[in-house]
């Protein structure tokens, strides 16, 4: 059954140029671990659609359950110089947690 991202983890966002930040910090290594597997580049991409006009780039922070995205090209240049409503990038983050994947009953 297809479960939003928030039942297994938070999330925090910013900007940083046109650039936009998102971290995703899971509720257990275990959820880490499925994440680091089933939450790639690509599917954040794809997930957020045309608001990324560059590529999307993922560190590994294991110490921390958590993973980064950087989503480049992002914010139509960032916060000076968007008509964008979020000009930094603050709601990414929650928007990402919306993301819906099959998620094991295990780590709920």
């Amino acid at each position: 059954m297809k479960r939003p991202l928030y039942d297994i983890a938070h999330s925090r966002s910013g900007d940083k140029g046109p650039n936009t930040n998102v971290g995703l910090i899971f509720n257990s290594v275990e959820a880490y671990d499925w994440g680091k597997r089933v939450i790639t580049e690509k599917r954040v991409k794809e997930y957020f659609g045309d608001v990324v006009k560059g590529e999307v780039v993922r560190y590994e922070l294991p110490n921390l359950w958590a993973l980064n995205f950087i989503l480049q090209d992002s914010l139509s240049g960032g916060g000076s110089e968007t008509l964008q409503l979020d000009a930094q990038g603050k709601t990414y983050g929650q928007h990402l947690l919306r993301m819906e994947l099959d998620i094991p009953d295990e780590l709920l």
